[in-house]
């Protein structure tokens, strides 16, 4: 009986853990962790195509490098760009 209280409590400490790392967007991920784009979230279609032109389209792979003030240096295929958070907030990791 103790083994299955025990293991519901760490089930239920690990899901909290997960919930606690889970992002919404990529102004919420931390720095020097890869993320996967799941969706580029904005009406405005020339935001999106700009994004896309950059890289940053669903299933890429993306990582936050740094931030500077609100300024997002992200890597995305070996190269390095600055967004705004507006943008940020845009991509759906």
């Amino acid at each position: 009986m103790e083994n299955i209280i025990s293991s519901k409590f760490i089930t239920e400490l690990l899901n909290k853990e997960e919930m606690r790392d889970s992002v919404k967007n990529l102004a919420e991920a931390k720095t020097n962790k890869e993320y996967i784009i799941k969706d580029i979230k904005t009406e405005d279609k020339e935001l999106k195509k700009y994004l896309f032109t950059l890289g940053c389209y669903e299933g890429e792979s993306i990582t936050l490098i740094s931030i500077l003030s609100e300024n997002y240096i992200i890597s995305v295929k070996d190269a390095r760009y600055s967004i705004d958070k507006d943008l940020a907030k845009a991509i759906i990791v």
